[in-house]
């Protein structure tokens, strides 16, 4: 079993246990700033689990992501030499760094949408929000959007689908953040054009 096959497991056991509530907002929380694991690898197994309360699940892991975000946004803000470049440099995101930045001068405040989407790491995303000044109140919006999307789409999938959406999350899940990605930036383009 490799290291991804064993995360997944450790995953699935986790969701299965009376605390996953607690952890799905710490690992929410966390990713947000600096913690590996995207929130969604837990939220699908939890949501599987008790589908009538998937959406409910999305929301938590949308709160906590989110108040994550602000700290992570903060950090960038007032910290970004002293923390937020030691956890960049760590996970091997400078040339993310410079793609967000490219973004937020070419698009601005939608590059937090985009990023929010993306599998580019939301942790990316916060703490270059808070370094590049994104005005604060636009950096929640877009996220609470970008975030409340992906999150709600799976719980979606899986409360329509139920175990079906499992195998196919698993083996698809960034082309399934990329094609919701791709929906919201024609959406953003026809608002613009047509509104």
């Amino acid at each position: 079993m490799g290291l991804t096959e064993r995360i997944m497991d450790r995953l699935w056991r986790t969701a299965a246990t009376r605390g996953a509530g607690r952890v799905l907002a710490f690992v929410s929380f966390t990713e947000s700033i600096f913690f590996p694991v995207p929130p969604d690898l837990l939220l699908i197994p939890m949501a599987l689990a008790r589908r009538e309360r998937a959406f409910v699940l999305a929301a938590q892991t949308l709160l906590f992501s989110l108040a994550g975000g602000v700290v992570g946004y903060l950090i960038g803000y007032y910290f970004m030499q002293a923390v937020g470049w030691p956890i960049v440099r760590f996970y091997g995101l400078a040339d993310k760094y410079e793609i967000i930045k490219h973004w937020y001068d070419a698009y601005s405040a939608w590059a937090v949408a985009i990023a929010g989407l993306t599998p580019i790491p939301y942790k990316v995303c916060t703490l270059t929000a808070g370094a590049f000044k994104i005005n604060f109140l636009v950096f929640v919006v877009a996220s609470t959007l970008a975030r409340g999307l992906r999150f709600t789409v799976i719980a979606g999938l899986i409360y329509v689908f139920g175990d079906k959406v499992r195998y196919f999350l698993e083996k698809r899940f960034n082309l399934v953040i990329l094609a919701t990605a791709v929906l919201v930036i024609v959406g953003f383009v026809l608002l613009k054009y047509v509104g």
